[in-house]
């Protein structure tokens, strides 16, 4: 699974930074802005994907050691692009699902912006993002729950690729990640923001060649992607389409 999910971003990767990272900026921001009054150590992004939080990191934390980790090497290629000349930021390979236990207690901020909802076990990953807190360090997690919206591009998306009558029952992709934290918890709420695209043809195939549907692309092939996109183009509006899809916020702070 691992392998299958880091070459759908590895094909994405180029398509994602150059469509997605700027109309995800708005989440990214809020993660950001999130993170204030920190203890010593490093900042660590898992999943950082092509690593769109570093600039606004390096803004507000100029002398810190922050570290993105990606399962992807087709986006960490990218991040590295991103880091050229800084020296106190890198970006590795690595499965953000389970840090290492090297990070266990060792960092300042943990901040992480729509990687969560991709990962097979959400609570167990950010059980394990807390965990590398230091006391008094900072957790800010944006992600999709899952629900984002009920009508708009997502939205359509959802109910074309849902399972048929015949097909098993997903994975709960939203478990009670408030639960996991508990006591530490300090904010759990949406974050919404406006994206638009030119038209539903531009989605749609950002989507699928950039975006979460990458990895049904390669496995289903063209023949199905083509018929997702007919009866998709069917469905949705014609002209420039706006829409206002509400992330999840979660805010910790270390004990």
């Amino acid at each position: 699974m691992n392998e299958q999910l880091a070459r759908a971003w590895d094909d994405a990767a180029a398509g994602y930074e150059k469509f997605w990272v700027p109309r995800f900026r708005p989440w990214v921001e809020a993660a950001v802005a999130a993170v204030d009054e920190l203890p010593p150590g490093p900042v660590l992004v898992p999943c950082c994907g092509t690593f769109p939080e570093l600039e606004l990191l390096l803004e507000r934390f100029p002398d810190r050691e922050i570290v993105g980790i990606d399962l992807s090497p087709g986006m960490v290629e990218l991040a590295h692009e991103r880091i050229d000349g800084r020296d106190q930021a890198q970006a590795i390979v690595g499965d953000a699902a389970v840090l290492d236990a090297k990070w266990r207690g060792a960092c300042a901020a943990v901040v992480s912006v729509f990687g969560l909802q991709q990962l097979p076990e959400p609570a167990q990953a950010i059980s394990s993002w807390y965990d590398a807190l230091r006391p008094g360090g900072r957790l800010s997690v944006v992600f999709w729950p899952s629900t984002v919206e009920q009508d708009g591009p997502f939205a359509l998306m959802r109910d074309l690729l849902s399972p048929g009558p015949a097909d098993p029952e997903p994975a709960n992709p939203e478990p009670d990640l408030a639960g996991v934290l508990g006591d530490a918890l300090d904010r759990d709420e949406p974050a919404v923001f406006g994206i638009s695209y030119a038209d539903a043809a531009t989605f749609f195939d950002a989507y699928s060649r950039s975006g979460p549907m990458r990895a049904t692309a390669i496995a289903r092939g063209d023949a199905f992607v083509d018929e997702i996109r007919r009866r998709f183009l069917e469905r949705a509006p014609e002209g420039e389409w706006t829409h206002h899809p509400a992330a999840r916020l979660i805010t910790a702070t270390g004990r």
